[in-house]
């Protein structure tokens, strides 16, 4: 059952205890955010989450059924198609529980990047695949543009009659989805519960379904879910939500307003969901919680002040691992505030999937900011679609890459504060020099993160950056990284510093409506980022790679790297 390992009880813990927030969470009780009309309203109609594992609005048994029929009719791979909170909680559960199982082959595409497409495709039977399309509104661009995209790649090995016996929709009732998916004869249609936001939909039908299609047994793995629900719904100083959220409150007001999860390689995709979670929640009005996914104990080695440390172990049954992981622990300034948790298997994630989800909604309550809408993911969306519209905006300037290695040309956009910047050099220069303490960097990449090469120089420029301006350093994915951290990054306090990149396509995948094709949906979205981060005063700069390969990636990390080393002796 859960357990957490904190150095003290935070007092925020008792003015939790004292406002019955616990008990009003689970009793769907609006008046807890009535610091504003607009945010009560908000919560009135997205609370429906406090007791899905009590009062699941699906029936277990109808998922439980249709996953093992599915099964037996020889299911070998199932791909899941969405964005955002319908993609983060399957992949989770799925991604974790992938060494207890070879049942079934699960791979989740939230990507524009051909390359990633062409990968997954390549890799299965579409006549042994199950496909699901999985968005809570039903027009979320990046699902619907792929699911055109995966069906046109695939005409010539299977008809598009054959097609849709292997494809099932996960919307909400009377979404565009739905009625496609019924008009079309998907093999099935299962209905999200309307008041479950995405972020907030781990333990519904959205991460049900890809869970039993895994072969997790849905009672043993909501018993868990029982259990904490029990846990963390009692006004009680022993909640351990009420525990992670008074954790995080009071370092928050202490100016520690970012945490770095640390785990082994297992767990980190626990880190994705909670990223989402916590950023996307109680990241607006000026305010906000930035969660780290960090890999390097020794950029933590010395306290900056601005952090506290979250640390999970993951089963592991290499001891070699579980040491190397205890040993790195140790370089931890020990001035840093930290909390313990610990995972022993798949069915114990429903418990800290619950046990977060509370917790954020009390921080929400306590930092007085509406933890169920999202208004800057939704002013990103609508940049992207002017810019679909309209066609790209001009760039600042053009150059024939950078320094001597002549690859191609890139394009540059650029916030007004660096207008007077006119080559590559000088814009990240400028940019990197801006980074202050107590500020965050961010590298949004619109790129594919397979291959050989190009994560290897993404986390090169993330990880200097980090180390040499001693900062927390980000490396998102885009576009994912837009319906999660996207909304701190535009709503929250302006220290956050961005470097966004997007390429051109060597072989793209072209499509008949809405976008050119998917390179061209992902350099709007990237371009749209840009935009809208400028519009809000943050420091940001986009550069449009003539390419993504693995060794342009690594020039333009050579010359990050060159910039921070002349700063740092500055």
């Amino acid at each position: 059952m859960l357990s957490g390992d904190m150095e003290k009880l935070y007092p925020s813990a008792k003015t939790l205890v004292k406002e019955c927030v616990a008990s009003r969470l689970h009793a769907k009780d609006a008046t807890l955010y009535g610091f504003s009309d607009e945010a009560q309203e908000c919560a009135q109609n997205y609370m429906g989450w406090t007791d899905l594992a009590t009062n699941p609005p699906y029936p277990l048994h109808e998922i439980q059924a249709f996953a093992d029929s599915i099964i037996a009719q020889g299911l070998k791979s199932v791909v899941l198609i969405g964005q955002g909170g319908s993609t983060q909680a399957p992949m989770t559960i799925t991604k974790y529980h992938k060494p207890d199982s070879s049942l079934v082959r699960f791979r989740t595409l939230d990507s524009d990047s051909p390359v990633r497409v062409r990968g997954i495709l390549s890799e299965i039977d579409p006549r042994t695949t199950l496909f699901i399309v999985s968005s809570k509104s039903g027009g979320t661009i990046e699902p619907r543009l792929a699911l055109h995209a995966v069906r046109d790649a695939l005409a010539d090995q299977i008809s598009d009659e054959e097609m849709v016996q292997h494809l099932v929709a996960i919307t909400d009732p009377g979404s565009k989805l739905e009625q496609q998916a019924r008009e079309e004869g998907w093999a099935a249609v299962f209905s999200g519960e309307p008041t479950v936001g995405g972020r907030f939909s781990a333990m519904s039908v959205f991460g049900l379904l890809p869970a039993a299609l895994v072969g997790i047994n849905l009672q043993e793995f909501m018993q868990h879910a029982n259990e904490a629900e029990r846990a963390c719904s009692e006004d009680a100083i022993d909640n351990p939500a009420i525990g992670l959220a008074a954790f995080l409150y009071d370092n928050y007001v202490q100016g520690r307003n970012k945490f770095s999860f640390l785990t082994q390689k297992r767990g980190r995709v626990l880190g994705l969901w909670i990223e989402q979670l916590v950023a996307e929640s109680v990241g607006k009005n000026g305010q906000g919680i930035l969660p780290n996914i960090e890999i390097d104990t020794l950029l933590l080695k010395k306290d900056p002040g601005d952090r506290s440390v979250i640390m999970y172990q993951t089963k592991n049954d290499l001891w070699d691992e579980r040491h190397n992981f205890e040993m790195s622990l140790s370089y931890i300034d020990p001035t840093i505030p930290r909390a313990a948790f610990k995972i022993e298997s798949v069915y114990e994630l429903p418990e800290h999937f619950i046990m977060w989800e509370y917790a954020i909604a009390m921080c929400g309550y306590l930092m007085k900011v509406c933890p169920f809408d999202q208004p800057d993911v939704a002013s990103a969306k609508a940049a992207v679609l002017d810019i679909l519209r309209d066609g790209q905006p001009e760039p600042d300037y053009v150059q024939d890459f950078v320094d001597d290695v002549h690859m191609g040309q890139v394009e540059v956009r650029q916030a007004p504060c660096f207008k007077d910047c006119t080559d590559v050099r000088a814009s990240l220069r400028a940019l990197l020099a801006s980074i202050q303490p107590g500020d965050f960097f961010a590298l949004n990449a619109f790129l594919p993160f397979t291959g050989e090469g190009r994560r290897e120089a993404l986390e090169t420029i993330r990880h200097g950056v980090a180390e040499k301006r001693r900062v927390v350093s980000c490396l998102e994915v885009g576009p994912r990284y837009l319906h999660s951290t996207g909304q701190l990054q535009k709503g929250g306090p302006n220290c956050g510093v961005f470097l966004i990149l997007s390429a051109d396509e060597l072989k793209d995948i072209p499509l008949k409506e809405e976008a050119e094709s998917l390179g061209s949906l992902a350099k709007a979205q990237a371009s749209g980022d840009l935009v809208t981060l400028a519009s809000r005063g943050r420091r940001c700069v986009h550069l449009h790679l003539p390419d993504n390969s693995g060794v342009t990636l690594r020039a333009l990390a050579e010359v990050v790297c060159d910039i921070l080393e002349e700063l740092q002796q500055a």
